[in-house]
């Protein structure tokens, strides 16, 4: 928000240079990110009046005028605007002078052979925004000539750029800044208010018609007749420029005006269209929601589709505004507007929220309603708009109608008990100089009277504290009040005080797995991904928000393996190739006895690994079953994790003869398979496609083993190794892991490692079944073992095959 300084002493005392009073707001959590000084946009510009205005005679454009600035002889100036003429005030900027808002330094020159000894100014050569196609015409009359017009165009001011935080609605107006500065400074507050605009009976044709109190607790429509348009006044157009609001005319400006001065929204429709959309010389003023299908052409020229969420201002049942965003182009005022209906009212922060969202528009006014408009000074508001149009546009007052279903003004502000020794004990000792001390009794009262609190002692160390009713929705508990007293007091007053003795931090122990986790991933060349947790809705377990932000993010993610896919067809449409990557997130679902969610690691694989590797040729070769496998393998070695794979088909994306459920402990640890061909094809993935999704809390409660957090030191045998090789068929339904663990328990106690080194099927292998060939190797730990030490567990192995698996013995 853009606060001139000009405007703001008019309504606080201030003692502080721009400087200092930007540093005060900011450490008072108003943050300042700009301080406008205008001083220097029009230094060396002064007042003059063309005394005679002559065409140029080597250009059609231009015109020689002799400008009188109170100097001892006139200005001969070459000027191109098309305005100029003689007996007019005008901004003149001399020889020497600099314009920073052009870059431009004035300079005697020759303007097609015709010289020039300065310049006449526009508005916009002088940093004010105008809507005029040339220079700037006073309106005054008898300016002294070659005085500053600084003071004459509001550029001898200081504008502040404001942020106000999300809670301090009250703080959107001057008004209320003027409050804080009072507060944050001391300085005496002198803020008008308006006298009660005695009104007329109300014998006329305006009603009123709320079909939801809750979205409209408050509306006064008051009716004008008689206005006069014309151009709003130098002070109040100064104003609006300083605050960035470009002038219109004085019944919008008006508007406009109150709006930055007391936060109150207004709007004004030009009676008589109203008369004219409604189709009746009885007008009845409406608010309802929107219906389906209904439009609206907006002041901004567009026709904005509506629907159930939208509040609406109608005239007789037909919509003529957006309320509290932005008024219907029908009912506009313009320069014919001769009666007018002023709407001053409050409204849902909520309903204006959903409103605006809903047809993507933000306007002033619906950034003040959705946080939070005053609704103690609604009257006050339209008060001083109805008494500026009565002086500015000679408006008579004929009718005012009023809807109010606001709770009584007592409930307008709310009682909180506020203790010292809670307040001591939150914020802590001060620092008093050479000593230490805590806030006092007289601290407390003297900081929350500044904001505008009722302080009303109780017993030792307490008060109670009566909330003004513009800090009515930011003020709640008694820690509210201890933060406006810490931010008050200075926050850079209070000690800085530490632990007596600190401590190393420390990651807790799953936080540290999980960043083993997904080290582990990326070193086996998976790159971390993340995507929403917002997904188009679809599945039946799927948990659906009810107020989304858009309908393709309306519900929650049931796993991370679509996500995943999606992003492996990017990457390839966008010629970056196969994406191997993982992503960690929470997942979310529905079941009979609720709503479920936990966390899981899943990942994507495909392509060739090895691609651009001189040593394989430059042929592609797919990732294999075995691939990718190891990939997942390497990373629970790495965990020290044994896992078990069992096969599995539930998942109709995933290959049902090369997919496998994941086992830890007799835990469902996830799921480990190939892409469906028919998804494959359908999405223009490669030939290999791999996933896996992984339960994160399962994998955890896995690795919290003792075993695994502090690993044991195992001897190592200094002896050498014996190996033998095992070949045989075995039936395919005969998984590697089973016969793996048979020859583990078979050969227990000599055995080191076994290792499936060769697979074959084809030609020679009886139909059903498959070549296997394993090696074993058997070491002992305290001597080399000998043939007849091996031999015996070795055939304890193959009986064991025989007997449990029915294989064929080849070696």
């Amino acid at each position: 928000m853009r606060i001139s300084l000009n405007w703001l002493r008019e309504l606080v005392e201030i003692k502080l240079s721009p400087e200092e009073l930007a540093e005060t707001l900011t450490l008072a959590g108003f943050e300042v990110e700009d301080i406008e000084d205008r001083h220097s946009w029009a230094n060396g510009v002064v007042v003059g009046k063309v005394l005679e205005r002559e065409p140029h005679p080597n250009a059609d454009k231009l015109s020689v005028c002799q400008v009188d600035i109170g100097g001892s002889e006139t200005l001969n100036i070459v000027c191109g605007a098309p305005n100029v003429r003689a007996d007019i005030y005008v901004a003149v900027a001399t020889t020497g002078t600099y314009l920073p808002n052009i870059d431009l330094k004035i300079k005697p020159a020759k303007l097609r052979g015709v010289p020039s000894q300065g310049m006449i100014c526009s508005l916009k050569e002088l940093g004010l925004p105008s809507d005029v196609d040339g220079i700037h015409i006073f309106s005054q009359e008898n300016l002294p000539l070659g005085s500053d017009v600084r003071p004459l165009l509001g550029l001898d001011d200081v504008i502040l750029d404001v942020t106000a935080t999300a809670n301090r609605a009250d703080a959107l107006c001057m008004v209320g800044i003027a409050r804080e500065v009072a507060a944050l400074t001391g300085g005496k507050l002198n803020i008008p208010l308006p006298e009660a605009i005695l009104v007329p009976g109300t014998g006329g044709n305006l009603g009123l018609k709320i079909a939801d109190h809750h979205a409209c607790p408050a509306y006064i429509g008051t009716v004008i007749e008689e206005v006069k348009i014309a151009p709003s006044p130098d002070w109040l157009q100064e104003r609006l420029r300083a605050a960035g609001v470009r002038p219109i005319n004085n019944v919008v400006d008006i508007t406009n005006y109150v709006l930055w001065e007391w936060g109150q929204p207004l709007h004004a429709f030009d009676k008589d269209c109203l008369h004219s959309v409604a189709g009746s010389e009885v007008l009845t003023i409406g608010v309802r929601f929107a219906s389906s299908g209904e439009s609206l052409k907006t002041l901004d020229g567009q026709t904005r589709n509506l629907s159930p969420h939208n509040l609406l201002i109608t005239a007789n049942n037909k919509p003529v505004a957006l309320a509290g965003v932005m008024g219907g182009e029908e009912t506009e005022v313009d320069n014919t507007t001769q009666n007018l209906v002023l709407e001053a009212a409050l409204f849902d922060s909520v309903v204006i929220r959903r409103s605006s969202r809903n047809v993507g528009l933000r306007s002033e006014a619906s950034g003040r309603y959705e946080r939070g408009v005053n609704r103690a000074e609604l009257e006050i508001a339209c008060n001083r708009a109805l008494s500026l149009l009565r002086e500015l546009a000679d408006g008579v007052i004929v009718q005012q109608v009023v809807a109010d279903t606001r709770p009584d003004s007592s409930t307008w502000s709310r009682s909180i008990i506020l203790r010292l020794n809670r307040v001591n004990r939150v914020l802590g000792p001060v620092d008093l100089g050479e000593e230490t001390g805590e806030i006092t009794e007289a601290d407390v009262e003297r900081i929350l009277s500044a904001l505008g609190c009722q302080v009303t002692p109780g017993s030792e160390g307490t008060w109670t504290v009566t909330v003004p009713p513009y800090r009515y929705r930011d003020l709640e508990r008694e820690i509210d009040l201890i933060e406006e007293i810490a931010r008050l007091y200075g926050y850079d007053n209070f000690c800085d005080t530490l632990p007596d003795k600190s401590e190393a931090g420390y990651l807790p122990v799953d936080q540290e797995l999980i960043r083993q986790l997904r080290a582990f991933m990326r070193a086996e060349g998976l790159t971390e991904v993340m995507h929403y947790s917002l997904v188009k809705p679809g599945n039946d377990r799927q948990i659906v928000l009810s107020n989304p932000l858009f309908a393709e993010y309306s519900a929650l993610r049931t796993d991370l393996i679509s996500g995943l896919i999606d992003a492996f067809q990017y990457n390839l449409e966008q010629g970056n190739g196969s994406l191997n990557a993982f992503d960690m997130g929470r997942i979310f679902w529905q079941e009979e006895e609720g709503l479920q969610e936990t966390d899981a690691i899943a990942g994507i694989m495909g392509g060739d690994i090895s691609l651009g590797r001189w040593s394989r040729g430059s042929a592609e070769q797919p990732m294999t079953w075995f691939d990718a496998k190891g990939i997942l393998e390497s990373v629970f070695a790495a965990l020290k994790l044994k896992v078990e794979y069992q096969p599995d088909c539930r998942d109709e994306r995933l290959h049902p003869g090369r997919t496998a459920s994941l086992w830890v402990g007799g835990n469902r640890l996830g799921i480990f398979g190939q892409l469906h061909p028919q998804l494959r094809q359908g999405q223009g993935l490669p030939d290999s496609v791999y996933v896996f999704q992984l339960d994160v809390n399962v994998l955890l409660d896995a690795l919290d083993e003792d075993e695994i957090l502090v690993p044991t030191f195992h001897r190592y045998s200094t002896y050498p190794a014996c190996d033998r090789d095992i070949a045989f068929f075995a039936p395919v339904n005969v998984s590697v892991a089973e016969i793996e663990k048979s020859i583990n328990k078979a050969a227990k106690g000599l055995l080191e490692s076994v290792e499936l080194f060769d697979e074959y099927r084809g030609e020679n292998v009886p139909e059903g079944q498959r070549s296997l060939a394993f090696r074993l190797v058997y070491r002992g730990g305290d001597h080399t073992l000998s043939d007849a030490e091996v031999e015996p567990v070795h055939n304890k192995v193959r009986e064991a095959l025989v007997e449990k698996f029915g294989v064929n013995l080849r070696s």
